[in-house]
């Protein structure tokens, strides 16, 4: 299901002004309709939510 990979992605954020989580990556409405079809594999812009990975980058 779609919400359980936006939950690990590093685009999806908690809005503290909406009090809800949301997706920073803007798609039009063909490649929304397109990442909902059946045939999907899924978001494009999928990119794991990796904390170490970011840390590492940084030392």
């Amino acid at each position: 299901m779609i919400s359980n990979i936006c939950e690990k992605c590093t685009y999806y954020v908690y809005n503290e002004e909406l009090e809800e989580y949301e997706c920073l990556v803007t798609l039009d409405e063909d490649e929304y309709a397109a990442m909902l079809s059946e045939h999907s594999r899924g978001c494009k812009y999928f990119r794991e939510n990796d904390e170490y990975g970011i840390v590492k980058k940084q030392a």
